[in-house]
């Protein structure tokens, strides 16, 4: 566990897919803040497998390994990231793609008063509609139906989104989302270092 530092400060985004987890983490990316990708585990851990990136594989694959490696399979590997790049110097992290109830609970534990975890929240209709159009791996709206439930009642997801520090609503144009991402972020001083 690290020693609580404030002046560490760690930003965790969750939501359902299409709900704007991505257009946030990049909005932070993009003014060079690091980020850790838990689905870069996920992928790598498939490709050491052999096994073919597709949405079906993916989700076979992300609840086989939690089975057969533990829940906190991913949240092992990120962890180290993180501290990695605490060693490094990097006193603001972004987190990209908590998702489960345990990943949240070690992530809590790892880093006490580091972390602040922001719930991304879109009416289902427009994550259908982005889902839909994305270039990488597009989804039909049975798919994110059935993706809603699998991440929800296998994944734990819904922890994380329920118990969130604070809330975006993405329903309106990218000035609001950016604004309503800078008004959290500057409430936790984030932008501070």
């Amino acid at each position: 566990m690290s020693e609580l530092n404030t002046d560490i400060k760690i930003i965790a985004f969750v939501g359902l897919a299409g709900s704007g987890k991505s257009t946030a983490v990049e909005y932070l990316t993009d003014k060079h803040y690091p980020k850790v990708y838990f689905g870069g585990v996920i992928y790598k851990a498939m490709e050491d497998a052999g096994i073919e990136i597709t949405w079906e594989s993916q989700k076979v694959f992300r609840e086989e390994i939690r089975q057969k490696e533990g829940k906190d399979f991913v949240v092992k590997r990120v962890v180290n990231e993180i501290h990695d790049l605490i060693n490094a110097g990097q006193h603001r992290i972004v987190l990209d793609g908590l998702y489960t109830w345990s990943e949240y609970k070690v992530l809590k534990h790892e880093f006490p008063g580091e972390m602040t975890v922001v719930a991304i929240v879109t009416p289902k209709h427009l994550r259908k509609q982005r889902l839909a159009k994305r270039p990488e791996r597009p989804m039909t709206a049975a798919e994110v139906d059935e993706r809603d439930w699998t991440e929800i009642e296998n994944l734990e997801k819904g922890g994380p989104i329920a118990i969130a520090d604070y809330y975006i609503h993405n329903d309106g144009n990218f000035e609001y989302f950016d604004r309503q991402i800078d008004d959290a972020l500057s409430h936790v001083e984030f932008y501070n270092n």
